[in-house]
């Protein structure tokens, strides 16, 4: 029978759920069990394909090509498994499977109704592993929030359903210091759970996330307002780094807990490879430092390239050097002031996107860290804009331009792709002795790829004359990694490195650059 943990959130939202929910999963494989994750999102959207980077992050992009929630982004860098679409479910999906059912005639003419069709739709997405996997499951919302009333009443009945042994509740909640008194409030907590209680949830363990330690009779209080062991009250403080929250959890036995619930063995955790990342997170600031401007659409919010940020940052730890991220506006950026805005940067990454607004100030980045020699890493849209400055100027065709954005250029240095929208893991074959074969070790790199347009191969010939190297090219004969060899490091790619990144495994690609930039 497959063991689920399901996880809940309360008093308010973006207090680390997603993160607690990834340390569990570490904390339960660095024990030797098999563990999977799945967010559950109350909100009506299908999928995260069309969410504004604004309002909810980077979309984040698994093998088999599902946009995500950025929150698998870090599922993923925790315990290290490539994740699936199955891992990113929302009401929107559950809705329309529910009403695509009700059309096929499925329910035989029954009235359709939240209980009891949307609710088993909800538990019909949940994985069923039969080779002992631990299931995580990340409730979205915070309880009392009507969108979740669903998805809670349809995670009540997975105990009735499976058995009380097989299913674990986990309630993260937020714990506030008052400062002008000098308190710490547990009722917000205490009616939080009240909430759940009255859906007919009883937490087995409460996660207490807090600026300050628990004082003993705040757990004491906790456990006896909420009905939950006093060791089941885990303490989650707020931290620099999101790599100790693991370690953290572990010292409160968090995993032991859940465990114990779950009536499954509580063995020795190997946590070494946590506990090196913590230990070069802070032996790097006594190193070597490097700053790197990142020139995107969206750097004022700093979730639109959080996979980015933190596969700099685990490259970081493994070279033993202290890497500062700047996020610098493509909006701001011309050739006029480019030597000012990037000037005393060891390094500029141009990332990804999607539209016309900024990209001018990527193909300004990329003009400028090519004829300044500062290494330069411009992925997707970053890429297609250094393939545009490139064939402009140093080629000589004025005209350049993507048809993304100019339907009838006479020179389409990016063109249409053979696919409407190429997601997911594709194979790239990387030119013998180039330094996307160096990175990586191979000439065959599967990586991801999030992008509608291509980099066009009937400009190879020309970029190559001129000293642009092709160094990658997928199945479909386009060009998707070129580099040029007279600089430090000046590359394109079409994929997204900073998908590939794990905790202890950096993204070789990512950590080349930014050996690069030493």
């Amino acid at each position: 029978m497959t063991k689920y943990v399901v996880i809940t959130g309360g008093v308010v939202s973006g207090i680390g759920k997603g993160i607690t929910a990834a340390s569990l999963g570490a904390l339960l494989k660095a024990r030797g069990y098999k563990v999977t994750l799945q967010k559950f999102d109350p909100y009506f959207n299908v999928d995260s394909s069309n969410l504004s980077p604004y309002q909810h992050g980077e979309i984040f992009v698994t093998d088999d090509g599902a946009e995500t929630d950025l929150v698998i982004g870090h599922y993923e860098r925790f315990i290290d498994e490539c994740l699936t679409e199955r891992s990113d479910i929302t009401s929107g999906r559950v809705y329309s499977n529910v009403i695509a059912s009700e059309r096929a005639g499925k329910y035989d003419g029954s009235t359709v109704q939240v209980v009891p069709h949307i609710t088993d739709e909800i538990r019909a997405q949940l994985l069923t592993p039969d080779d002992g996997t631990i299931v995580i499951v990340d409730v979205g919302g915070t309880v009392g929030d009507i969108e979740c009333n669903p998805f809670l009443e349809a995670f009540k009945q997975l105990r009735l359903l499976t058995g009380s042994d097989n299913v674990a509740y986990v309630h993260v909640s937020f714990v506030p210091f008052i400062e002008m008194s000098g308190e710490q409030k547990t009722k917000p907590t205490q009616h939080s759970v009240k909430e759940l209680q009255n859906v007919g949830i009883q937490p087995d363990v409460i996660v207490c996330r807090s600026d300050y330690p628990l004082e003993a009779g705040s757990k004491k209080k906790m456990a006896a307002f909420c009905n939950v062991r006093q060791d089941c009250i885990i303490e989650n403080l707020t931290t620099d780094n999101i790599l100790e929250i693991p370690l953290e959890l572990e010292r409160e036995g968090f995993a032991s807990a859940v465990l114990r619930k779950l009536k499954l063995e509580d063995r020795e955790a190997d946590l070494g490879k946590w506990e090196k990342a913590v230990y070069a997170a802070y032996k790097q600031e006594k190193e070597r430092k490097v700053r790197i401007a990142v020139v995107g659409k969206y750097v004022e919010m700093h979730d639109a390239y959080v996979s980015l940020y933190e596969a700099l940052k685990y490259a970081g730890y493994d070279l033993c050097v202290d890497c500062e991220t700047v996020g610098v506006s493509s909006d701001k950026i011309n050739d006029r002031n480019a030597a000012q805005k990037l000037a005393g940067y060891d390094g500029i990454i141009i990332p990804a996107g999607f539209g016309e607004r900024g990209f001018a100030g990527k193909i300004a980045a990329a003009r400028y860290a090519r004829t300044h020699d500062v290494p330069c890493l411009m992925i997707g849209l970053g890429a297609h804009a250094g393939a545009v400055e490139f064939a402009r100027d140093v080629l000589g065709i004025h005209t350049a331009d993507s048809r993304e954005f100019d339907k009838k250029t006479s020179a389409p240095v990016v063109c249409e792709g053979s696919t409407v929208f190429k997601k997911g893991a594709h194979l790239t074959k990387a030119e013998e002795g180039s330094a996307l074969c160096e990175a990586y070790g191979s000439r065959e790199i599967y990586m991801r790829h999030r992008h509608r347009y291509e980099i066009n191969p009937d400009y190879a010939g020309a970029f190559m004359k001129a000293g642009l190297a092709v160094t990658g090219v997928s199945d479909e004969g386009f060009i998707d990694a070129y580099e040029l060899p007279a600089n430090k490091f000046w590359m394109g790619v079409a994929f997204q490195p900073e998908f590939n990144a794990k905790v202890g495994d950096p993204d070789k690609l990512i950590r080349f650059f930014l050996g690069k930039c030493l």
